[in-house]
């Protein structure tokens, strides 16, 4: 094996995402041959011994991605301080090892979320510039205006930086409640929730029914099955054009 930045060895090793590994870093929680490391050192794994924790890295497991259907209520977290339910909880206990999610939801929404064992396939499956698309059902308060819609199309301003352009499309409508179909390319956090209160429009139901071009089917909430290789692989070659 060639020499190679520690970030990427500890997310090929199933340890967390790369960007995750670069905080273990940054914290001084990575030694390399008994030296701490810093965050742009390199290693070989056949020849030098990485320890994470204190924990010797080993080399990277057999690579499992999970499609699982969330319901809301539960926690996009490996394990929650405050003793909410977490998706691995969702799982066999003899299938939680290593797993982690694949991106977020947050408590209230539900629908499709990926969990893998893989760092570096979250890296690829979550980083705006590999460009996924997500695609999500949103029912809203009222009824918004088709210049409400345009603005969210183009992009509104969040944390002082304007959203990537999304495609919003009205898909039923009613004074009371108005159902849209909204695919991203970013995952900014509440992302969908907070732009449809910018432009006076609650969210009541937030659903994400696809990654890419995997879909829930009639895959029922709390249910998860898992992905084969040709699935998850094609997931990024055809659907993550780098920008």
């Amino acid at each position: 094996m060639t020499r190679q930045r520690l970030q990427k060895l500890i997310a090929s090793a199933g340890v967390c995402s790369r960007r995750k590994a670069e905080d273990l870093l940054r914290d001084r929680r990575v030694r390399v041959n008994g030296q701490l490391a810093t965050l742009g050192d390199q290693a070989d794994l056949d020849i030098d011994t990485i320890e994470v924790d204190g924990r010797p890295l080993q080399t990277a497991p057999q690579a499992r991605v999970l499609l699982l259907n969330k319901p809301p209520g539960v926690i996009c977290s490996c394990r929650d301080p405050q003793r909410r339910r977490t998706v691995l909880e969702l799982l066999p206990p003899d299938l939680r090892e290593g797993l982690h999610p694949v991106g977020r939801l947050d408590a209230e929404s539900r629908g499709a979320l990926l969990l893998s064992n893989q760092g570096e396939l979250t890296l690829q499956l979550t980083h705006p510039r590999y460009n996924h698309r997500k695609t999500y059902r949103v029912t809203v308060a009222g009824l918004p205006s088709e210049k409400q819609l345009d603005q969210w199309r183009r992009g509104v301003v969040l944390d002082g930086t304007v959203t990537r352009p999304a495609e919003v499309n009205l898909v039923k409508k009613s004074p009371q409640a108005s159902v849209l179909e909204v695919i991203l390319r970013e995952g900014r956090n509440r992302q969908i929730r907070r732009v449809a209160l910018s432009l006076g429009h609650r969210v009541l139901d937030l659903q994400r029914i696809a990654i890419g071009r995997l879909t829930l089917g009639s895959m029922r909430e709390g249910c998860w099955r898992e992905l084969s290789r040709q699935e998850w692989s094609g997931l990024i070659s055809t659907e993550g054009e780098r920008s």
